[in-house]
């Protein structure tokens, strides 16, 4: 892995992020079950939090969060969006042995689900305890068919605390085809800084972001222009910040994991910058502004691209926004299993998203969503053109005695 570090790097004690209060505030999103489309508590667990920290914000009809910073300039604003959503299930049958067969909710594996201990959201507030299980869980009885079977969600059921045993047992108990099941977080924080649990994407970024917000109010810090801050509710399921952007926003910056895995660059214990996802490349300017804020505030970094996810990002693309957007990512090992992070990945995140908001907007014109050309971006120059004459081919010097290939083996 590639990372940067500077010499000479800010001691951490130099951070005006609240490594306790970032650190608290995590545990008590964990705690806070918030699958999508089940996600009014946690909705209410950040509205509490930004009215204790004095911060302006309002909600979408479904419950998405944009709370405002203000800065000297109004326009063009800039915003930073991280989701309270996480993965989860929902019951898609009653099986005859008072079991539920079980259906993900976002993109997960049945692999990580097995042995979950989970909550089954009924109507009318009821809820029943349960564990995820194979359907050939106990070796005493299947013995090596144990690890024979194959990993798939048609392979698990869902067992509950409950005296179920039919159909009408569960009939009776009041569980329902269609009601969501969350997962339990089971968080662990370790006292030399990894912190352990289910769901830590991205609710590390949720929290880390609201440390931000708490470093601005603490410091007073002087924003160039205002800074949204977006919590969105349906990013595991696609959704993103297609639906709470501010049509000023010409800057967005989406926060998610970094994965941590052979063929990734992601750096464990720094702050990592994307260059792309699954959906394309991200902005040339603003990434690269990120980038330069790493180096000037000496917070430990690295590039990486990442195949097989996208982030909040694209989902406002897509819906139509012309806006620059970049991708910061804490890190996270086993991502959408059992995650781990640590928390000086999550402060160099905060001590960059602060570096960032306490910027100046990369371009004037942006506050215009038609301009002159005269005023776009200088892109950076080009390489000499290679030649399309095989005579310069000729000009090289003649091949040295001793320079042979010599095969080995």
């Amino acid at each position: 892995m590639t990372t940067n570090l500077p010499a000479g790097r800010a001691p951490a004690n130099a951070s005006v992020i609240d490594r306790a209060y970032l650190l608290d505030i995590l545990g008590r999103l964990l705690a806070t079950p918030s699958p999508s489309g089940m996600t009014d508590q946690i909705v209410l667990t950040a509205s509490q939090e930004l009215d204790k920290l004095g911060i302006p914000f309002s909600l979408t009809r479904r419950g998405a969060i944009r709370a405002d910073l203000e800065g000297v300039r109004h326009s063009p604003d800039r915003a930073i969006v991280a989701h309270l959503d996480t993965l989860g299930a929902m019951v898609k049958q009653l099986k005859p042995n008072g079991r539920l067969e079980v259906v993900p909710i976002g993109h997960w594996s049945a692999r990580f689900a097995e042995g979950a201990r989970c909550t089954v959201h009924g109507d009318d507030g009821r809820y029943f305890r349960g564990t995820i299980l194979p359907l050939k869980a106990s070796g005493h009885t299947y013995n090596e068919q144990i690890d024979t079977q194959p990993v798939g969600w048609e392979q698990v059921e869902l067992r509950l605390d409950e005296r179920s045993h039919s159909i009408d047992d569960l009939v009776k108990l009041g569980v329902n085809i269609g009601d969501t099941i969350s997962i339990d977080s089971q968080p662990e924080f370790c006292d030399n800084g990894f912190v352990n649990a289910r769901h830590i994407d991205d609710k590390a970024g949720v929290a880390a972001l609201l440390a931000v917000a708490k470093a601005c109010r603490d410091t007073g810090a002087r924003l160039p222009v205002d800074c949204h801050l977006l919590l969105t509710i349906s990013e595991e399921t696609g959704v993103g910040a297609s639906h709470v952007l501010h049509g000023d926003v010409a800057e967005l910056v989406s926060i998610d994991n970094g994965t941590i895995a052979p063929g990734q660059n992601t750096c464990e214990y720094g702050v990592t910058v994307s260059m792309q996802d699954s959906s394309g490349p991200f902005d040339w300017h603003l990434t690269r502004h990120l980038l330069g804020l790493a180096r000037d505030h000496r917070i430990e970094h690295s590039r990486d691209v990442f195949r097989y996810y996208r982030s909040d990002a694209a989902a406002a693309v897509e819906a139509g926004n012309d806006i620059r957007t970049a991708l910061v990512c804490f890190a996270l090992d086993a991502s959408h299993g059992y995650e781990r992070t640590h928390v000086d990945s999550l402060m160099a995140l905060a001590d960059l998203l602060f570096a960032y908001v306490t910027s100046e907007p990369l371009f004037r014109r942006d506050a215009l969503r038609l301009g002159p050309v005269a005023d776009f971006p200088t892109p950076p120059p080009l390489p000499d053109r290679p030649s399309d004459d095989p005579a310069v081919a000729d000009q090289a010097p003649p091949r040295q005695p001793g320079s042979e290939f010599t095969p080995r083996g």
